[in-house]
C-alpha cells in the first residue's frame, strides 16, 4: 500500500505505530511465561498467577507454543525453552499413545477423553510454527497431526472437517461447526507453508466456499456456526446457554471479523502459489468486515463490540470479549493492506483506541479479558487471563504481508 499516492499517512507504516506494538507483543509474552506447568501450560488469573491446582489444557498448550514460537522466529530472546516445553507436552502428556490424537488435557487429570477437530487444528498449527522455528521435535509433531487431520477429520466428500470423535474414533458427533473449520483454515494455510503441499490451500477454498461463500453470504454475510452433519443450519443451537465460550447461540461478530482475515490471507496465499483465487474472496471479506461492523459495533449505546447477536441483528451477550477486538483490528488492517481504502484505517484506528483504553490492563498486566455491557471488567464468560495467542498475534499482523502465514513471514522465507 503506497500511503503517499493513496493521500493518507497510515499508521501501518508509521514507525512509532510499529514500534508500540512490538512493545505491547512483548508486553504480552512476558505476562504469559508464567502459565507454564509440569505438563504443558495452564490458566493465569486476573494478575498473572497460576493457580495451585491449575491443569494444562491442550488449547493453551497449543496457543502459547505457536505464539512462543512466532516470539522466537521474530528474533525475541528466551522464547525458544517455551515452544520446546510445549512440543514436548503436545507429544506427551496432551497426545493419545494409543489411539493417536490429542485429549482435550491429560488423561491423569480426568475429564473426558473424545477427540475434537478445534484442538486438533491448534495442535498443527502449533507444530508448523514450530517446524519453523526449527525446533526439536516438532517435525515429528507436524507429521502426526497430518495424519490423524487426514485420516479422521478432514472430510473430502464434504470440504470441510468433521467435527468430534470418542477416543477409539467412533461416535462421530452428529454436527459441523464452523468455528473449528475457521481455525482449520488458519492451520491449513501454515501447513501449505510449511510442508509446500498446495493440497491444503485447496482445502482451505473448500472450507470457505461452504461456510463463508454459501452459508454465510446467504445470510447477510453473518456467520452461520452450528449446523447438522448434513450442513443443515440450526438456528436454535444452544439458545438456552446462549453465553457459551465456543458454541453461543446466534451470530458472533467476532467470527465475522476473523473470517475476514482469513479470507483475505487466502487468497493471497493462491495467488501467490499461482492458484485460482476467485473474485468473490475479496467481496466476502469486504461484506463480513461491514456488518460485523454494522451489527456488532456501538449497537447498545455504549463502545465496543457485542459478543453474539440473534437472527435479526439484536444483541443477546452484549458482553465485550478482548479476542473480538484484537481480531477485529486485525482484520482492518487486512482490508487497509488489500484495498488502501482510507475507511479501513479509521477502523484500525477505532479498534486499537478502544483496547488501549479499556482492553489493555497496565497495573496486572496482559489484557482484561472480558468486559461487562457497561464497559467494566468482568468474569462470566472467560474469567481469568489465559490467552496470549488473540491478542499476540493482533500486535504482528499489521506489520506482516497477507501471503503467508505468521510464521513463514516472520522468518522472511520465501
Amino acid at each position: 500500500m503506497d500511503d503517499v499516492n493513496r493521500g493518507f499517512s497510515s499508521w501501518l507504516r508509521s514507525p512509532g505505530h510499529q514500534a508500540w506494538l512490538a512493545q505491547e507483543g512483548h508486553r504480552l509474552l512476558g505476562f504469559a511465561r508464567a502459565a507454564k506447568t509440569a505438563q504443558g501450560f495452564g490458566n493465569l488469573d486476573d494478575q498473572g498467577r497460576l493457580p495451585a491446582d491449575a491443569i494444562a489444557e491442550t488449547m493453551n498448550t497449543a496457543r502459547m507454543t505457536h505464539s512462543f514460537a512466532l516470539a522466537h522466529i521474530d528474533g525475541i530472546p528466551g522464547c525458544a525453552e517455551w515452544v520446546d516445553h510445549g512440543v514436548a507436552a503436545l507429544a506427551g502428556p496432551l497426545r493419545d499413545a494409543e489411539q493417536g490424537g490429542w485429549f482435550a488435557k491429560p488423561l491423569n487429570e480426568g475429564g473426558e477423553t473424545g477427540k475434537a477437530a478445534y484442538l486438533h487444528a491448534f495442535v498443527a498449527l502449533a507444530a508448523s510454527s514450530a517446524v519453523v522455528a526449527q525446533r526439536p521435535g516438532a517435525q515429528a509433531l507436524l507429521e502426526q497431526a497430518i495424519q490423524v487431520i487426514t485420516t479422521h477429520f478432514w472430510s473430502e466428500e464434504e470440504g470441510a472437517m468433521r467435527e468430534s470423535f470418542a477416543r477409539d474414533w467412533r461416535d462421530e458427533e452428529a454436527y459441523r461447526g464452523a468455528n473449528s473449520n475457521m481455525h482449520s483454515t488458519e492451520a491449513f494455510l501454515a501447513l501449505a507453508d510449511v510442508t509446500g503441499d498446495a493440497r491444503w490451500l485447496d482445502r482451505a477454498l473448500r472450507i470457505v466456499e461452504r461456510v463463508i461463500h454459501q452459508h454465510a453470504a446467504g445470510n447477510d454475510h453473518q456467520v452461520i456456526e452450528h449446523f447438522t452433519q448434513q450442513w443443515q443450519p440450526v438456528a436454535e443451537y444452544n439458545v438456552d446457554k446462549p453465553d457459551d465460550g465456543f458454541r453461543p447461540y446466534g451470530t458472533t461478530p467476532g467470527h465475522a471479523f476473523e473470517w475476514a482475515r482469513l479470507v483475505l490471507h487466502l487468497e493471497a496465499a493462491r495467488q501467490k502459489a499461482g492458484l485460482d483465487a476467485p473474485s468473490w474472496l475479496l467481496e466476502d471479506a469486504r461484506r463480513l468486515f461491514e456488518n460485523a461492523c454494522r451489527y456488532g459495533w456501538n449497537v447498545d449505546g455504549a463502545p465496543g463490540i457485542v459478543y453474539t447477536l440473534d437472527w435479526q441483528n439484536r444483541p443477546v451477550v452484549r458482553h465485550r470479549l478482548h479476542w473480538t477486538h484484537a481480531e477485529a483490528a486485525a482484520a482492518a488492517a487486512a482490508l487497509l493492506q488489500r484495498t488502501g481504502e482510507p475507511a479501513y484505517e479509521t477502523w484500525y484506528r477505532t479498534f486499537w483506541d478502544f483496547i488501549d483504553t479499556r482492553f489493555i490492563d497496565r497495573v496486572d498486566g496482559s489484557w482484561r479479558h472480558e468486559l461487562n455491557p457497561q464497559n467494566e471488567p468482568s468474569a462470566d464468560i472467560w474469567p481469568g487471563k489465559p490467552d496470549l495467542y488473540h491478542a499476540y498475534q493482533a500486535t504482528l499482523l499489521p506489520v506482516l504481508p497477507l501471503a503467508k502465514s505468521l510464521a513463514t513471514a516472520l522468518a522472511r522465507v520465501d
